[in-house]
């Protein structure tokens, strides 16, 4: 029982960590004149700050394992650092609608490959069908909204767009298997994420000297500026970690897609963008993905219980 309580709060706080992941889009668009490569290295770049000091304390009492496994430590601040550089760039390249199909669908199953491979784990024919109807969903969804700015992309750079696409959805997923793994390895979820995303920020911070044009042009740009490194990164991310201490990556990432969902619902509210009625079908099959996730289904006794395929 108690168990189940931990995977609900687990889950609760990946849906929170989303809703938070989904306001981005709106805000930035609040500041179109700034860089979309500057809105994500200033955004995970203070938000990298901000974990490291909301967690200097755990950083020192497990710096001894951290350093213990240097590889897992670079190889996660380093897909921090890579990840909303190739996502913003191949949303510019090839499109809203491409990009962030395959950044966002890719993620769960870059994940799964990584658990499945390399740590062994067994995934559930709930979570194989469950990605069957998330990327479906994702794919349904940003089609209905905007579909009509990938005309514009030409060939070269659509493809080069994919091409950057795969690589943020593999970054996603990297550095959410390995704050996992190190959680798993006795690491506390604070000092996860905070010594990949304080690292990042190393590398994220100083690229505003060549794309932050704007970005702290008025009150409103800064206000902005900083709801996006606090809210969705710093209280996101803190969120997400806290999920990853009970629930394995590829799950955790399989519920994030509930953030495109929150975008486009408050891009038509706040925004006014039009939204098809193919756009409403792939949320409905995304809710169906979050449902199979969320709901567990009552466990049966005797030999049929046994022969269960998943719970």
């Amino acid at each position: 029982m108690l168990q189940n309580k931990s995977s609900l709060s687990a889950i609760l706080c990946v849906i929170a960590a989303s809703v938070l992941w989904g306001t981005t889009g709106t805000a930035s668009a609040f500041i179109p004149d700034v860089s979309p490569l500057a809105v994500g290295a200033f955004s995970m770049g203070v938000g990298g700050v901000l974990l490291v000091l909301n967690a200097k304390n755990n950083l020192l009492s497990d710096r001894q394992k951290l350093l213990s496994k240097p590889s897992l430590l670079f190889i996660g601040s380093l897909c921090v650092a890579i990840y909303p550089l190739a996502f913003y760039s191949s949303m510019r390249l090839a499109g809203v609608a491409i990009g962030t199909v395959i950044s966002i669908a890719s993620a769960p199953f870059f994940t799964f490959i990584m658990e499945r491979l390399i740590s062994n784990k067994r995934v559930t024919s709930r979570w194989v069908v469950s990605f069957i109807f998330g990327v479906v969903g994702v794919i349904l969804l940003t089609l209905g909204k905007t579909q009509y700015l990938d005309i514009n992309a030409q060939a070269n750079n659509r493809i080069l767009g994919v091409l950057l696409g795969l690589v943020a959805g593999l970054t996603y997923a990297t550095y959410s298997w390995t704050a996992r793994q190190m959680i798993e390895n006795g690491v506390n979820s604070k000092s996860a994420m905070a010594s990949m995303f304080g690292l990042s920020a190393i590398l994220l911070l100083p690229s505003l000297l060549l794309t932050g044009e704007n970005l702290f042009l008025d009150a409103k740009h800064i206000s902005v500026a900083l709801y996006l490194a606090i809210a969705p990164m710093f209280f996101g991310y803190l969120l997400f970690g806290q999920a990853l201490r009970v629930i394995e990556a590829s799950k955790a990432t399989l519920i994030t897609l509930l953030e495109p969902i929150v975008a486009t619902i408050l891009a038509i509210i706040i925004i006014g963008e039009t939204f098809s009625p193919i756009g409403w079908l792939g949320m409905s099959l995304m809710i169906i993905c979050l449902l199979l996730q969320v709901i567990k289904t009552p466990k049966l006794t005797g030999y049929r219980g046994r022969r269960a395929l998943y719970k």
